[in-house]
């Protein structure tokens, strides 16, 4: 997940999460006093039996969280493929029925090159600079040092602002990636001051993350930039919507969703679906957003769920339910490795399995 030594691992952090959501804490048993030497065995035995029941409270908790990388994610991933295979056979019986020819599974089309966001860029690079969260400088020379200097279009976004809508492709990707790694980090929201960054890092702690100490092209430190302005502005509807979306849409390079931001994919997306749920966009349209950011940030992962896709359903990537090619069932690390395995068996996979970098 991250280079920095100090940072633990983002699927090691997810299950941290899950854990914490799903054990029981053990409660503090009163204290009792001393039985006399005629108290009745039975009392005794009750409070034997309400220690192992604690105990064993606890236990199931702390395993809560492997289960559910292990078990609960593939079960899903089964049960959705389940109902994927069980509908296409009843689609191809009703074809059947109707005298209509059999349709063979293409083999899986590339994904469309672009995508066009209902969002611009507005004045969020320039307020960026402000806040410290990009130095340009820093910014620019990153750019340079990957081969992929950045052009004067994307230079005024940063310095000017922009009233263009927002186009994803492989060519503006990892600008974008970066642009909305910023916006996530530094933006005000609850997401952030009040959610599992906190909650499982704190404010003295909260730069071990890979999304906030992997920052490393801002003027101030990450904790410093942490939650720091608010640049997006978002009502009551639009924040529960936001929560609502990012807590069902998940990255393949660990078990989080969105809501817990631990490294760069994370908080780009956070900051992305920021913007989007600012300028009115329905759940509808954030998840499409996302599905087609995951396209770009994990090109290889989400080729692999497009042949996924057609050979299961017949589905091109475009006709995929963007909720489910974000969910946890299919696109969290868990998922994608159920996708993963389950092309391998079927003689589908054409590429093995590669991470995404989770630096600048």
């Amino acid at each position: 997940m991250t280079d920095l030594e100090t940072m633990p691992a983002a699927e090691d952090a997810g299950a941290e999460y899950e854990v914490a959501e799903e054990s029981i804490a053990p409660q503090a048993v009163p204290e009792t006093p001393e039985a006399e030497p005629t108290a009745p065995a039975s009392s005794r035995t009750r409070i034997v039996a309400l220690a192992l029941a604690l105990l064993l409270s606890f236990s199931l908790g702390i395993m809560s969280g492997f289960f559910m990388s292990v078990y609960i994610l593939p079960q899903r991933f089964e049960a959705a493929l389940a109902e994927i295979v069980a509908r296409q056979a009843a689609e191809a019986a009703t074809s059947a029925n109707k005298g209509a020819a059999s349709q063979e599974v293409r083999p899986a089309a590339n994904i469309a090159p672009q995508y066009r966001l209902p969002i611009s860029y507005g004045d969020l690079g320039p307020q960026l600079l402000a806040a410290g969260g990009i130095d340009l400088d820093k910014f620019v020379a990153v750019y340079q040092r990957a081969g992929q200097p950045l052009n004067n279009k994307q230079l005024a976004i940063l310095q000017e602002g922009s009233d263009e809508p927002i186009v994803l492709s492989a060519e503006n990707a990892y600008f974008l990636l970066n642009f909305f790694w910023a916006v996530g980090l530094v933006n005000r929201n609850p997401i952030l001051t009040e959610g599992a960054m906190m909650q499982y890092g704190g404010e003295e702690q909260i730069a071990r993350f890979a999304s906030t100490g992997g920052w490393t092209i801002g003027r101030k430190q990450p904790a410093e930039l942490y939650a720091s302005r608010e640049i997006i502005s978002l009502t009551p509807e639009q924040q529960a919507l936001l929560e609502e979306v990012a807590t069902n849409v998940y990255r393949p390079c660990c078990n989080n969703p969105t809501d817990f931001p631990d490294c760069n994919h994370g908080m780009a997306m956070l900051g992305l679906l920021e913007l989007m749920a600012a300028t009115g966009a329905d759940a509808e349209s954030m998840y499409a957003a996302a599905k087609w950011a995951n396209a770009f940030w994990f090109p290889q992962q989400s080729q692999n769920l497009a042949r996924f896709f057609q050979a299961s359903q017949n589905q091109n990537f475009d006709q995929i339910d963007a909720q489910q090619a974000v969910s946890a069932a299919f696109f969290s690390g868990a998922g994608y490795r159920s996708v993963h395995q389950w092309l391998a068996n079927n003689g589908l996979l054409e590429q093995a399995p590669s991470g995404a970098s989770c630096g600048v």
